[in-house]
């Protein structure tokens, strides 16, 4: 198991908080999918996998068509996904993405958060580059599949690791691999379970004990923020 699956299972941030907080952003990325791809799952790929995420969360149906209406709605506010980028305490690298329909509001809060938190934010491309962008597939486990068989066929789509647990798969690729990814697995009948778009850092920065109680509390700040859908780090967990 490589750096991108060592890295996700020492994350100890809580990925979104309450249920009705991981409603509201998957709602968001399900009406920016469906504006972009068109309000059919079946020609729409990345519509098609948010709803299988959203699934997952047991996110209920109703709030699903919901989001998908809005994205035909005349009156809709457009959501823009935004990138932040800035610098935690102590050195910390933060990538902060999210969904806005207000970045002016959204780009005032993270700013307060970092104020308060003695962190700085900062200009567009001065964290990125620490970051590597990858997407993941989590897929239930075939009978009969062979998983280094499979590994050689997902070689020329672009998979960098692959690797088994008892029911499922995990498969990680460069994030602008996805569709083809997505379309080999559909095509031969496995289930994916949930995927994620993640950026992994190319250097984990070591701290310690006090030092992440201080950065975590800005990051638990930021998830916090309904307009976050996802933050990014490279400090090592202790």
């Amino acid at each position: 198991m490589g750096r991108a699956f060592e890295y996700r299972k020492a994350r100890k941030m809580k990925r979104w908080g309450n249920m009705a907080r991981v409603f509201t952003r998957l709602g968001k990325e399900i009406t920016i999918a469906a504006k972009a791809g068109g309000p059919d799952p079946s020609t729409n790929p990345r519509l098609r996998l948010l709803i299988q995420n959203a699934k997952v969360e047991n996110m209920p149906k109703d709030n699903i068509d919901r989001a998908i209406k809005r994205a035909t709605e005349k009156d809709q506010k457009d959501y823009k996904e935004v990138v932040y980028e800035g610098y935690a305490p102590h050195g910390i690298a933060v990538v902060i993405e999210t969904a806005t329909d207000n970045p002016t509001r959204t780009v005032a809060n993270i700013r307060s958060y970092f104020n308060k938190y003695n962190g700085s934010l900062g200009t567009s491309g001065m964290c990125d580059y620490l970051f590597e962008r990858k997407c993941s597939f989590k897929v239930e486990k075939k009978e009969g599949v062979d998983i280094e068989e499979l590994e050689l066929e997902l070689i020329d789509f672009g998979v960098e690791e692959i690797f088994a647990e008892e029911d499922y798969i995990m498969i990680y690729a460069e994030f602008t691999n996805f569709g083809p990814i997505q379309r080999y697995l559909e095509d031969n009948g496995f289930h994916i379970l949930t995927f994620l778009f993640e950026r992994i850092p190319n250097e984990i920065k070591d701290v310690t004990e006090e030092q992440q109680v201080e950065i975590e509390k800005l990051l638990e700040k930021i998830e916090e923020d309904d307009d976050v859908t996802n933050v990014f780090h490279n400090m090592k967990a202790n």
